[in-house]
Order: C-alpha cells, then structure tokens, then sequence
C-alpha cells in the first residue's frame, strides 16, 4: 500500500483552510452588521415613540408664538390735525380754512368753558382736532405745561328723562409732571439778568426772585456789582424733557453786605407765601418801587427845577422811566379813592390804605379795566400801565406816598410790618424751611470759595 501524498490530499482538505478563514469572516461582517441594524432599528424605534409628543410641540410652538405676538394696532379711520394759531387768526377762520363744522363750533361756544378757553387765541397756540369728514369729534388745547383743555363730542343723543343733553363735553386734564429739586447760585458782574442766565436761570425765575425780596430790596437803584444770589427750586420735567421752572422753594440774596433769606410755606388756609428765617413774611404793607425794573429818572427832592414850567418846584415823589405800557402795581393793598385826569398829573390814580396812608400813580396812558372808582385791588395787581400825559417830556411813572396828608419819600420810608407766624404754623414752618437752608449754605460755601480777593 503507498503511503498517502500529500499532494494528492482531498480538495476539500486542500480548500477547508481558506473556506473556513472565509467563512469566518463572512460570519463576523454578518454579526456586525446584524448588531448595527439592531441599534439602528432600537434607534428608530425609540424615535417613532418620541414622534407624537414631539410633532404636539412643533405644532404647539407656533401657536403660542402667535399667542405672545402682539395684536395688530386698527388704524384711527378719523383723521387729526394740528392747528398752528398765526397773528390775525380766530377760531372761526381755523374751522373755515381747515373745512370743519361751523355748526360743531356754535355747538362748542355754547358751552361756558369752551368759550373762556377758545374765545382769544395767541400767536404760537396749538390746536389739535380729531374729525370725521369735518364734524369735530375731539379739540385738544394746551393751558401751559400742567394742564391741557379737552372737547368731546358726546355719544349719546339724549339726557335723562329725555332731554336733549348738549353736543359737546368739556373737561380740563391736569397733565403728569416730574418735579426736580435743584440748587443754583450766582454772582453779579454785569447786571441780574445777564448773571442769572450764566447760572441758568430763566426770565421768569429772576421776576419771581425779584418779586419775592422787593419789599427789602429795591432791584432797579440797589443792586450792584458782587452782589451774589442762591434759589434752590423746582424744575419741571416730563418724558426726559424739561418744560420749564416751577416754584422757588428757598432764597437767598446778599446786596451791600446785607443778606436776605426767604422760604416758601404754605399756610392754614392753602396760602403759599415766603417768610424769613424767623418766620417774618417778607411781604410787607408796601413794596419799594410799583413797576419792575424800571429805571430812576428823577427822585423825592423838594427843591428839584422842574424840566418843563423851569421853576423851583418840588418833587414829591419818584419818576421811574419805562417804556409806554409798562405795567403799574398797587403797591399795597387798598381802595380806588381817584381815577381819572389831574391837571399837571395827567391820567391819574390814587389808592387808600390802612393807617391813613395814600399812594399816587401819574402819567398813566390809561387804566387798567380792574381798577374802577371804588374797587379794591390787592398788592401787585396791575392798576394802569405807563405813559405821558400831562406835563411829562417822556413816558414814566411820577409815584408818591404819603402819610395823614404829609408827602414823604417811598425809597427810604419805614415800612409798616406784618404779622408774623407763631405756634404749630412756626414749627411746621421750621421744618420745612430746615432742608432748604442747608442746600443754599452748602451752594454758599462753594461760592465764596470762589470769591474774588479783595486787592
């Protein structure tokens, strides 16, 4: 028997080594991929569970987003405008050039206080009207910056039981404001107005500061050079914008060495009034000069040549200089005991007051409507306006004061003093005056600093 060949083995010998390395890697590249295919159908499956709760939010998304949106905004179907008053316009020719109602706007001046709102329009007023086709539904005016004056037209037809109830409404809107404490000093180096607007103060706070101290101050002959001044006041503002000066809280002014500090207080009976420190008003009976800032063009002398008879005559009284129309104030509280033409005196006006004192105002180019025979005014009320009647060489006011018949002279007289505050109104007074003098000291103290030397 031949021993076997191996050479001459079987074929299935000879091919089982390379079969069976296939095999193996056949059955291994079907493993893994077997096990691939079952991650990927767990992964599958695990994502078609999820499906329905994620579709609910893909759906709901959208709903609440167009839920936070905002509605869309209607457009007003009416239409607004915004009337500019210009010199020489009224209400009727506003309505006539802008095609609307002239029935509306006679409904409107029925109305009390349409007609004392709308009657006298100024250059530079603004009207704003909201109208259908020309019918009014709505007019907007400004009364100043805290208040604003508004028409409606009203819905219904009729009143209760029946009655007609009237076209239009009225109704006066108090408008919010912001109200800014602030604190603000100067010096004079020129005059008042040019030094309070360096400090930024406006006209009307350097009017309000001279009303407040005129009685111990004489603002047209005493103010001078160095003279300094501190206002701790209100600013008013709305929307991030300044609309202008409120009240002056506290003040303080130092002229010829002399200081003078006044704060403001409102008192029992709704009163707003400024006091010293010590709770003296600083209103006195009487105020120094009746016309604000005037200038002095002649003064109490009894020996004084007078410009036009040019004889020695004596001058009774004080002429302040100012420009026809000027504005004339009662310097004190009293009655109209003269009103009309006095010789030399031309249009003449003389009030009485308490503890047998008269006061004279001369040359006035007319009277103002108030201040008839027999009235009374009240301190600072205007009574007539200046001019140049009578034996005048130009526009003033000739002023006099006088005492149980005898003339004396109104820059350096004694005025009569005031009642002062005492009790629970003092403390209270105190109180409130107590925040407001330590902002004008510590302003004070800045400004001295920087005070010039004296050479």
């Amino acid at each position: 028997m031949q021993s076997p060949d191996p050479g001459n083995k079987p074929l299935l010998h000879r091919l089982a080594p390379a079969r069976f390395s296939g095999l193996l890697r056949g059955t291994v590249a079907a493993g893994i991929a077997l096990l691939a295919g079952y991650q990927l159908a767990s992964q599958i499956a695990d994502l078609s569970s999820a499906r329905p709760g994620a579709a609910a939010q893909a759906d709901a998304r959208p709903v609440a987003e167009a839920a936070s949106s905002p509605a869309p905004q209607v457009a007003d179907p009416f239409e607004t405008l915004v009337l500019d008053v210009q010199s020489g316009d009224t209400l009727d020719s506003l309505f006539r050039d802008s095609g609307l109602s002239l029935v509306d706007m006679a409904e409107i001046l029925q109305l009390d206080t349409a007609r004392q709102n709308l009657r006298i329009l100024r250059p530079g007023d603004t009207l704003t009207v909201r109208h259908d086709g020309g019918a009014v539904l709505e007019i907007e005016r400004d009364m100043g910056i805290e208040q604003t004056f508004v028409i409606k037209r009203n819905d219904a037809a009729s009143g209760a039981g029946g009655a007609t109830a009237p076209v239009f409404s009225t109704e006066l809107v108090s408008l919010p404001l912001e109200r800014r404490m602030v604190t603000v000093a100067g010096r004079i180096s020129t005059s008042l107005f040019e030094s309070a607007a360096e400090a930024g103060l406006s006209e009307k706070a350097v009017m309000k500061l001279a009303e407040i101290f005129a009685w111990d101050i004489d603002f047209v002959r005493d103010i001078n050079r160095g003279d300094e001044f501190t206002l701790v006041l209100e600013e008013l503002w709305r929307n991030g914008k300044k609309l202008g000066d409120g009240e002056i809280l506290a003040a303080e002014f130092t002229n010829r060495g002399g200081r003078f500090t006044a704060v403001r207080f409102e008192e029992a009976d709704g009163r707003a009034a400024y006091f010293s420190t010590d709770g003296h008003p600083m209103r006195k009976a009487f105020v120094r000069a009746p016309v604000s800032f005037a200038r002095i063009s002649s003064r109490f002398n009894p020996n004084r040549r007078h410009p036009i008879l040019n004889t020695i005559r004596a001058h009774q009284g004080v002429d302040y200089a100012a420009p026809t129309g000027t504005p004339v104030k009662a310097s004190g509280d009293g009655k109209v005991i003269f009103r009309g033409w006095k010789s030399g005196y031309g249009n003449t006006l003389i009030l009485q007051h308490g503890g047998n004192i008269t006061t004279l105002y001369a040359h006035l180019s007319r009277f103002a409507k108030t201040s008839g025979y027999g009235s009374r005014v009240r301190q600072g009320e205007v009574i007539g306006y200046v001019g140049a009647t009578g034996l005048a060489t130009a526009a003033h006011l000739h002023y006099e004061y006088r005492k149980n018949g005898v003339h004396l002279n109104p820059q350096t007289v004694i005025l009569p003093p005031a009642e002062p505050l005492r009790g629970e109104e003092l403390m209270a007074f105190q109180a409130t005056a107590q925040p407001l003098l330590a902002r004008i000291a510590s302003r004070q103290t800045a400004l001295a600093a920087n005070r010039p030397t004296a050479r």
